[in-house]
């Protein structure tokens, strides 16, 4: 059976294309803005919304190595975590969202065919140092989702002022 990781898939998929409760989802936000907004930091302090879905992306991909090996490489301090407005730019748009719509699709392959009982199977968490069950990752990238949905309302909020 694998009603719990079926709910999961459904959680994301409803996060990044469906109807959520909560708001809107990523690719109604993201279809609101032009690509030059898109690169465009409202204060030196906030991340664009490229480098926000490049690190959404980096941290998809890691639990997809987790899935797959057992292990992830991907920390707070690694380069990768946070990457440049500048190397998003020179790589585009169009290629960032790929990415994000090949990560989404490739995590929920990994996932279809997996009975709930791999959510209790552990894997090594450099970022905490220990082994944890799936279901921890997994769980914590819907929050991560959430979370980084909100950060980008308020982006654009302060893009549009």
């Amino acid at each position: 059976m694998n009603k719990q990781i079926n709910s999961i898939i459904r959680q994301m998929r409803e996060v990044h294309d469906g109807l959520i409760w909560a708001g809107t989802s990523y690719n109604k936000r993201l279809s609101e803005l032009n690509e030059n907004e898109l690169f465009v930091r409202p204060l030196p302090s906030v991340h664009s919304i490229a480098e926000i879905i490049a690190h959404i992306i980096s941290w998809r991909k890691d639990t997809i190595l987790k899935i797959k090996t057992g292990r992830g490489e991907l920390t707070d301090s690694n380069p990768n975590n946070w990457r440049s407005n500048d190397d998003l730019k020179s790589s585009g748009w169009e290629k960032l969202r790929e990415e994000d719509n090949n990560t989404l699709r490739e995590l929920f392959q990994l996932l279809q065919d997996k009975d709930d009982t791999f959510l209790n199977e552990l894997y090594y968490d450099p970022e905490f140092k220990g082994n944890y069950p799936y279901s921890f990752v997994l769980e914590g990238m819907l929050h991560h989702d959430i979370y980084h949905l909100g950060q980008i309302g308020l982006v654009i909020k302060l893009l549009k002022e």
